[in-house]
């Protein structure tokens, strides 16, 4: 099969057929390099959303992430990122690959079929050129002949006619002869002509056009092979980053497996939790019996000598909360505490104007919406230094977080101070480089910095163990509620929370009921018939101003030396007097406490 022997007569339509064939090569070209820009941009975009929902740098949104479910989604992003990056590659290898190559080779294929047909158009204009000579010949040869038979004719005309001279015949008769030479010479001159036009036509057919055609052919065919072999690598570039592709979405996979719900709902316990215990119970008041509510009320006015109180409280006694005394302790930061006015084992309350039990009860149920929660309580409008406005576990962690910011910076200005001084080194050593006089400003200014931040470390460090100190050894949290009605135990005893919740706010364990029983009675009486002041248990120092606006508070002035009768309990507040007619609660946070060691229920502080 030769298109030379095959298409000998079809040198156009080849002509034709090969430029079809570099259109359609270019056609490929064309559609190869409009899906590397596709892959471009598909890339882009991918890359645009995987960028879109990252999280912003020091947002709200980098907190998120802390969940498994957040982070799967972030592991999403950056594998989207990576799969991205895979459709780059396929990008820039089809453009190398096959868009790069095969523009090159059309033009070279553009060339050598340019040079084919060129070959042929030359072969195609001898055998043209030879065929006009024969031509030519041909019709010299037969207007020759024609001349020497009409010469011939006339010769013998001349010859027949009896008139004419003998001149006139010899004449005729060598003109015949002329022109039957001239015949003779065209003969052999057409003869010679046709037989090399033979020759010319059979190399032409049989050699010149079957070896153009066949260069011809082996192009077309070389190029359909190049076809071909770009079509396998189209296939192969994709092929190649299958495996990463693979990775990026099992990676994906391997992120959604990775979530765990329990972590999660972990995650959200420690970011909300707020140490308080749930409020408790509150005690149904019988109006169909009024005079159980008067002796009630008798029994909380009246001296020890009236007789004993009715036991209607079960449970532990000193560890109730009692909301119906007058006096309370004004809205606590958190951890928000309870009345102060029973506190077990310690002083008692100072002297205050008995009111009927109902009438308490009535008055705490208006006051307890005003005083359900410190936390929108604010001095000055501003959140506290020491976060005292938060809960107990999250005031812990924010503590912690601004130590730990602490650190860092007083990290970076040591790194800084050590590079100043290795520079101050070099300069003395080499003058010439610097003056170390000039890094002494800068030098002090970085160290006093830094004493700065270390007294402020030690503040907040100071303010941590005092939180971490009040919270419970044990893994619950407890929460202290401002609502003092939880303080109410039901008629029967029990042994719940609220039960075990003493007047400040703070968890305390339980001892055996048995034990409780036998000493409640002398408790209940102790807690209201001594009405004598508390004794001071220390000294303290007011570091800073304060304004007691509410009810139980007073108002201190910074430097200030008070007495301190009751000890913070955990309630981040501490009981002080500054006479006997003035006394109050203040902030923990706002004085120095110096307790007498001596003193009964004084804790040591380290």
């Amino acid at each position: 099969m030769s298109w030379g022997t095959e298409l000998w007569d079809q040198f156009d339509n080849l002509e034709k057929h090969t430029q079809w064939g570099i259109d359609i090569l270019e056609k490929y070209i064309k559609f190869v390099k409009e899906r590397t820009e596709i892959e471009l941009s598909y890339a882009k975009q991918l890359r645009n959303l995987s960028k879109k929902y990252q999280p912003k740098k020091n947002s709200k949104e980098e907190e998120e992430y802390k969940y498994t479910s957040c982070r799967a989604f972030l592991s999403t992003l950056n594998e989207m990122n990576d799969y991205a990056g895979q459709h780059e590659v396929i990008s820039e290898n089809m453009t190398a690959q096959i868009t790069v190559d095969l523009a090159r080779y059309v033009q070279e294929l553009k060339q050598e079929r340019k040079s084919n047909f060129h070959d042929g158009r030359k072969a195609q204009q001898h055998i043209e050129t030879c065929w006009k000579q024969l031509e030519s010949s041909k019709r010299r040869f037969e207007r020759d002949c024609k001349e020497a038979d009409r010469a011939q004719q006339y010769f013998e005309k001349m010859d027949a006619d009896i008139n004419v001279t003998k001149a006139d015949v010899e004449k005729a008769r060598q003109q015949a002869q002329i022109r039957h030479q001239m015949a003779e010479d065209s003969k052999a001159d057409y003869s010679s002509i046709l037989q090399k036009f033979n020759q010319e036509q059979h190399e032409y057919y049989h050699t010149h056009i079957p070896s153009i055609f066949q260069k011809i052919q082996e192009m077309e065919e070389r190029r359909i092979v190049r076809i071909g072999e770009s079509m396998k690598t189209y296939a192969e570039v994709d092929r190649q980053v299958i495996p990463i592709i693979g990775k990026c979405l099992d990676g994906i996979v391997k992120a959604a497996e990775a979530i765990d719900q329990k972590n999660d709902s972990q995650l959200v316990i420690e970011a909300y939790k707020s140490g308080f215990e749930p409020p408790g119970d509150i005690e149904f008041e019988d109006y169909t019996q009024p005079m159980k509510r008067t002796v009630s009320d008798n029994s909380l006015s009246n001296s020890r000598g009236d007789g004993k109180p009715e036991l209607k409280f079960g449970g532990k006694s000193k560890g109730k909360l009692w909301p119906f005394i007058k006096k309370n302790k004004p809205p606590p930061p958190p951890p928000a505490s309870a009345s102060p006015s029973a506190v077990p084992n310690g002083p008692q309350s100072p002297k205050q104007q008995k009111e009927p039990l109902s009438h308490r009860f009535n008055e705490f149920m208006i006051s307890k919406p005003k005083i359900h929660c410190f936390r929108s309580l604010k001095r000055g409008g501003a959140t506290p230094e020491d976060f005292s406005n938060l809960p107990p576990e999250q005031r812990r962690k924010k503590l912690q977080q601004k130590v730990d910011e602490l650190n860092k910076e007083m990290q970076k200005e040591a790194d800084q101070r050590d590079a100043i001084t290795k520079m101050k080194d070099v300069y003395l050593k080499n003058p010439q480089m610097g003056d170390p006089a000039s890094l002494d400003h800068k030098l002090t200014e970085v160290s006093q910095n830094i004493d700065k931040l270390r007294l402020e470390a030690q503040k907040f460090e100071a303010w941590l163990a005092e939180v971490e100190g009040r919270l419970p050894v044990r893994g619950e949290q407890t929460r202290r509620q401002s609502g003092m009605y939880d303080g109410q135990g039901g008629p029967t005893g029990n042994s719940c929370a609220q039960d075990r919740e003493s007047p400040d706010g703070s968890y305390t364990e339980e001892r055996s009921q048995e034990n409780e029983v036998k000493v409640l009675a002398a408790d209940f009486d102790d807690e209201f018939d001594d009405e004598e002041p508390l004794p001071a248990i220390g000294t303290c120092k007011a570091l800073y101003t304060f304004e007691g606006q509410n009810e139980g508070t007073i108002s201190v002035l910074e430097g200030e030396i008070l007495y301190v009768i009751e000890e913070d309990k955990g309630d981040g507040w501490t009981r002080i007097r500054r006479n006997e007619d003035e006394e109050g609660y203040v902030p923990t946070s706002y004085v120095e406490v110096y307790l007498d060691k001596n003193a009964k229920g004084a804790k040591t502080y380290i």
